[in-house]
């Protein structure tokens, strides 16, 4: 038996270890362990997610909840330690580029574990990102390389990694894929919210690089009202770090008008079937940003960069960054690419590198003896 343990923190987390975590039960030699970081610490941004995905409860919860980032990921470490010395796993498995994740990565090469990284070799190149230099730390560490696009192999390649560099595709396509039915059904949201099929634009903001500045989210808000009084109703499931600088600085105003439509954090397959039915999106969400791409719906990106290259290149997905004029220049008239490649995967990036994590630890035993 081989004992794998994968570390989550928030909802991308659960999303991208759903799919992964099913093919990985079909193995007949792999217990696995989960620890929750607690790093988001609202319900509908996890607790919820564990249910609607099927995952089983984790079996340790560190509930760090909300710290500064080198707090949060000191107290992430410390909790994770006595866990790794118990558990003794065979690997660890992380997903994508939170404080979770490269906490997690450090606390797997201190104790000498073997660390799979799902979402590896993305790059935004800039360290004033923090995502950034979460994915960074990531792989200065990683085993095995589990890339979703092209460009991720590329930069691991051209960051020196000769070995464990694996291009399998987008693990979010394949929850997408294997739940067409249950996204079909949940879109009875769009009735539920009074909305028509391609007359609405599905809208998220979190990144700390526009809530954190308030000219940012002041021209965000803007361009979306304008989107709104041109005629597109604005969907907006608010996440709570949002919701708190919107409070914090007094611009619930910008939120006012019919065109709004202010919801709290929904689920998975809602979600899906709202980007599905949008006219566009309009998000700093690399979630949303792949998703929409999945849906061929076009997105307009509020942030100044994005490691869904492939998604760009095609046509699908426009930069703006918190730029009222260039958002609007865009949204105004969204182009629609005239090709789609389906560059981020063909849906079976969960049955690959379950495979490949097989296939690792079995090689590493026999190196053993």
């Amino acid at each position: 038996m081989y004992k794998i343990m994968s570390i989550v923190g928030n909802r991308p987390h659960f999303i991208k270890l759903s799919p992964v975590y099913d093919e990985l039960k079909k193995k007949d030699n792999i217990e696995q362990i989960i620890v929750h970081t607690g790093q988001h610490y609202d319900e509908m941004l996890s607790g919820h997610f564990i249910k609607e995905l099927n995952i089983p409860e984790p079996q340790y919860n560190l509930g760090v909840g909300s710290q500064r980032p080198i707090v949060q990921m000191a107290k992430i470490m410390e909790g994770l330690d006595p866990i790794i010395e118990e558990q003794k796993p065979d690997l660890i498995l992380v997903f994508g580029d939170t404080n979770s994740t490269a906490a997690a990565a450090i606390a797997a090469a201190k104790n000498h574990i073997s660390l799979g990284h799902v979402e590896s070799g993305l790059r935004e190149f800039s360290k004033l990102i923090p995502e950034e230099i979460n994915k960074l730390l990531t792989d200065s560490v990683t085993d095995l390389f589990f890339c979703p696009t092209e460009t991720g192999e590329k930069n691991l390649i051209n960051d020196g990694k000769g070995s464990g560099v694996y291009l399998v595709g987008d693990v979010g396509l394949d929850l997408i894929q294997n739940n067409k039915n249950r996204i079909e059904a949940a879109e009875c949201v769009l009735s539920e919210l009074d909305l028509v099929p391609k007359e609405y634009v599905f809208m998220t903001c979190h990144r700390a690089s526009n809530t954190d500045d308030i000219e940012n989210i002041k021209n965000i808000l803007d361009a979306a009202n304008e989107i709104g009084r041109a005629g597109k109703k604005i969907v907006f499931p608010m996440h709570p770090r949002t919701k708190a600088i919107i409070q914090k600085h007094n611009l619930r105003d910008q939120l006012n008008g019919d065109h709004w439509t202010v919801i709290r954090p929904i689920g998975f397959f809602e979600t899906q079937a709202l980007i599905k039915n949008a006219s566009f999106t309009f998000t700093d969400s690399g979630g949303v940003i792949k998703e929409s791409y999945f849906h061929k719906t076009p997105c307009i990106i509020i942030d100044k960069q994005t490691e869904w290259i492939e998604a760009v290149v095609e046509g699908w997905c426009f930069v703006c960054g918190p730029d009222k004029e260039k958002i609007m220049s865009i949204a105004t008239k969204i182009p629609h690419a005239k090709n789609h490649y389906n560059s981020l995967g063909d849906g079976t990036a969960s049955k690959k590198i379950a495979q490949i994590i097989v296939s690792y630890l079995s090689k590493k035993k026999q190196n053993e003896f």
